[in-house]
């Protein structure tokens, strides 16, 4: 794979959170009823630094929870024989909630809706939105992203990933778009 730009630093990456948690709070008239659930495995950091830029803004803590979509995929089949399933952790209730979905990155729509799949498992919200660091387009399925931290157009071929410190611990913080 050929890093082929980097398109957000860890400084973009800070900037587009902090808008994406103001939009929130915006689009939401506030904190109350709102719950957070990040999908495995990016999104659960991005909804804690989302939850902690609404904490400054607003002074209030917001439940965050994580999703692991692995069995609700559409795709299972085609993964590996014993797929690694991680565990989801919602410690709150989410019915009559508005459920902000984050993740990383949205493509084809697939993950998102095997996430609003998960998610009926645990309850009935008010609603669910969705927040993604990037939205690169070629959706599959029709789902538009609710919150956006930056729109990449881009080819099919082409792959952007998002590093993490939180996850990537040798990494530097950055999304990159690579062939």
């Amino acid at each position: 794979m050929i890093e082929k730009n980097v398109i957000m630093d860890k400084a973009a990456i800070k900037r587009a959170l902090t808008r994406v948690a103001h939009e929130i709070l915006e689009k939401n008239k506030g904190v109350e009823d709102i719950v957070l659930l990040g999908i495995r495995s990016r999104g659960v950091p991005l909804a804690s630094r989302i939850a902690e830029l609404i904490k400054n803004i607003e002074g209030k803590v917001i439940p965050v929870g994580s999703l692991d979509i692995t069995m609700y995929r559409d795709d299972l089949s085609r993964l590996d024989y014993q797929p690694i399933v991680n565990a989801t952790h919602i410690n709150f209730n989410i019915d009559n909630k508005k459920v902000i979905l984050v993740d990383d990155v949205l493509y084809t729509g697939r993950t998102t809706r095997a996430a609003m799949d998960a998610v009926m498992d645990y309850g009935r919200p008010q609603n669910i939105q969705l927040a993604v660091l990037i939205d690169r387009g070629h959706r599959e399925l029709p789902i538009r992203a609710d919150y956006i931290g930056k729109n990449v157009p881009s080819a099919q071929k082409e792959i952007i990933t998002v590093f993490l410190e939180d996850i990537d611990l040798n990494e530097a913080e950055r999304v990159v778009i690579s062939q």
